[in-house]
């Protein structure tokens, strides 16, 4: 771990140069928070897998889309960002030197790269595994140089701003017209075979122009991810009860009146509220995410989780529940499988996705007990580590 971390006997990081660590190693809040965020980015991307536009539910769509909005859209998926920034340098960390943690992370990064060419390609065209490696592999060479937390904070505000001016400046020349449709433009057509080809001829071009709009502000949140591993927020929360104690406050302060004017976006047929949309998202989806986090730190600090400690299970799992999202909910929507796409709103959305988050929850668990790793979790650890991944067998019931 970071020099910059003091002892604590409450974490025991894993050794340098050793390739994994055990679960008795691991730390409890970016679990809880990993599975929490992979479980509520489900119900936003419900809206793309069943293929409904926000702006046209009514009566009790429009009551859940609302509350889709202002308590989960952007938020979890702000989490998960910021702790995909915290897992690279954890990498690096606990490396026996930078250069094979650099190594391993780049490893890691391919991978994840391959394996969400795959999911675009076979599963669903929403993938963002591939996003992220790709936009990963721009900060392995500055990390080598070891930049302290403040130096990663500040770069990653500056390129978060940075982002969001662009935004408000493609609204600020919006027009009154109607608004485009993404769940109308991306409607599957066709058989598996077919939708799979088509997928695989536009992977490319669809990952670098996500890559374009979206570097900036993914840079910006591993950045901000990065500064909370370094500074040992994520390890020792109970050293740093009186920052968590402001972020939430201060996330929920600031982001809440933003999730709401988000919620009203949303109502909205017109170009200008869809442009407006983004930055209102994504901002408030930071803020409120912070606050869910700094409130679940401050729970862990307390050594009172209660039911949040369960979703440390499916936050081991991360990837397997990701994929097996997509994999059911294509299936249920798609024209090789029940074929509902357009044809349910927001709220049997929401309570498909509730029915799938805790059916994760509980098998998530359920394989714990049994294996130390979910399947493509041992398979992305053998893709970096090789035959010297660590090896645990699961604690007993």
């Amino acid at each position: 771990m970071s020099q910059l971390l003091p002892p604590d006997q409450s974490v025991q990081p894993a050794p340098p140069g050793r390739a994994a660590v055990s679960p008795a190693e691991r730390w409890p809040l970016p679990d809880v928070l990993r599975g929490g965020a992979i479980l509520g980015i489900l119900f936003v991307n419900m809206q793309d897998f069943a293929g409904y536009d926000e702006w046209t539910q009514r009566g009790p769509d429009q009551a859940a889309q609302v509350f889709i909005d202002v308590l989960m859209n952007g938020k979890f998926v702000s989490i998960f960002a910021l702790l995909f920034g915290a897992g690279m340098l954890m990498i690096l960390d606990r490396a026996s030197s930078r250069h094979i943690g650099a190594f391993r992370l780049l490893r890691r990064l391919l991978a994840l790269l391959v394996l969400g060419a795959l999911h675009g390609a076979l599963l669903w065209h929403g993938d963002v595994i591939g996003l992220y490696a790709l936009t990963g592999l721009l900060l392995l060479p500055p990390l080598l140089l070891r930049p302290p937390p403040w130096l990663l904070a500040l770069a990653g505000s500056g390129l978060g701003l940075w982002w969001l001016a662009l935004r408000v400046q493609d609204a600020l020349g919006a027009s009154s017209a109607a608004r485009w449709s993404y769940t109308l433009a991306s409607t599957p057509v066709g058989s598996y075979p077919a939708l799979v080809g088509t997928r695989a001829g536009r992977l490319l071009s669809d990952l670098l122009a996500d890559w374009s709009y979206n570097a900036l502000w993914l840079l910006a949140l591993f950045l901000l991810g990065m500064a909370a591993q370094r500074a040992g927020l994520l390890a020792r929360p109970a050293h740093f009860r009186r920052l968590f104690r402001a972020l939430l406050l201060g996330g929920a302060v600031l982001g809440l009146p933003l999730s709401c004017l988000l919620a009203w976006l949303n109502t909205q047929p017109t170009e200008a509220a869809g442009l407006w949309e983004v930055p209102v998202r994504m901002s408030s989806g930071l803020l409120l995410g912070v606050a869910y986090a700094a409130g679940t730190a401050l729970l862990i600090a307390g050594g009172r989780p209660g039911v949040l400690r369960h979703l440390a299970a499916p936050g081991r799992l991360a990837l397997s529940n990701y994929l097996g999202q997509s994999l059911v909910m294509t299936t249920v929507f798609y024209p090789y499988g029940l074929n509902l796409y357009r044809h349910v709103g927001a709220l049997t959305c929401l309570l498909l996705a509730l029915s799938l988050a805790a059916l994760q929850l509980l098998v998530s668990g359920w394989w714990l007990r049994r294996s130390a790793q979910g399947p493509l979790e041992w398979l992305l650890r053998r893709l970096v580590y090789g035959r010297g991944a660590l090896s645990v067998k699961p604690r007993s019931p």
